[in-house]
């Protein structure tokens, strides 16, 4: 259980898409109050308006607090700096500010924010919606460590959170975890393509492809002492038709080398949106 006293007494939350509104609903599951959060977000969604009226908490208001525990920015990158103007005043030098911006980075942000004094940066993921997300998270050098513990608290209300020592590292994980959803996604759909080809029904194929990579996910968050690596070989015979199969993803232009080429590729594109 989060220890309440670590928790924000005050926070505005600044763009409530989809993973602004997760974090939002994983907030007041943790326990932060509704009275003390307020939401900024041009356009709410039918589903936010409810949640704010249910919840209690402030959406839109005329006149926002200034100074609170915690900001989070969750506008699109692209925004930032027509809404700076109207965020840079609500930040007081004891705010901390956290950002979800893919490509800004902690000097960007402090540019447009000049009374930010601590900032951490995290790059979330899309199961963050069910609460299963994983954030990488660095600090700047004024985040102090009552702040680190709230801005842990905050992020792993939407799933796990990785400390990162350099900031740098950033874009190797937006290219890991940030992108990491698509592929698993793609393998399931691969998977769902090459079971018709074998002979079996489009919807059968499809529900045994989803199921299968749904279930070897929670074999592996169930075994955390267990490597992946270790992991596939338990269920690998000798002999047996998973070596066969595997035969053919490890083989020399199998899906280890082809892995590593598509994050590189990500990474240096994550590279070119930041720089």
């Amino acid at each position: 259980m989060t220890n309440p006293s670590i928790l924000p007494q005050s926070l505005v939350l600044v763009g409530a898409g989809r993973m602004g509104g997760a974090m939002l609903r994983g907030w007041l599951d943790l326990g932060v109050s509704a009275a003390a959060v307020t939401i900024i977000e041009p356009y709410p969604s039918s589903e936010l308006t409810a949640l704010c009226s249910a919840s209690g908490a402030t959406l839109n208001p005329t006149k926002p607090p200034q100074a609170p525990d915690a900001l989070v920015l969750a506008v699109k990158p692209q925004t930032l700096d027509a809404a700076a103007p109207q965020i840079a005043p609500l930040v007081g030098p004891r705010t901390l500010v956290v950002s979800i911006m893919a490509g800004k980075t902690i000097a960007d942000i402090c540019a447009r924010l000049p009374s930010a004094k601590a900032l951490v940066r995290a790059m979330p993921n899309t199961p963050a919606s069910v609460g299963r997300g994983v954030s990488g998270v660095c600090a700047s050098a004024g985040v102090t460590p009552a702040q680190r513990e709230m801005a842990d608290a905050l992020l792993g209300a939407i799933g796990a959170v990785e400390w990162l020592a350099h900031e740098s590292l950033i874009d190797a994980v937006t290219a890991l975890s940030g992108s990491g959803p698509a592929y698993v996604f793609l393998l399931a759909e691969c998977m769902a393509l090459a079971g018709e080809k074998a002979g079996l029904p489009r919807e059968t194929a499809q529900r045994l492809a989803r199921a299968t990579v749904e279930g070897s996910g929670e074999l592996m968050f169930r075994e955390p002492e267990t490597s992946p690596s270790q992991l596939r070989v338990n269920v690998t015979s000798p002999g047996g038709t998973t070596a066969a199969a595997l035969e053919v993803l490890m083989g020399e232009d199998g899906l280890a080398p082809l892995m590593e080429r598509a994050i590189a590729a990500a990474k240096r594109r994550a590279g070119e949106l930041s720089g």
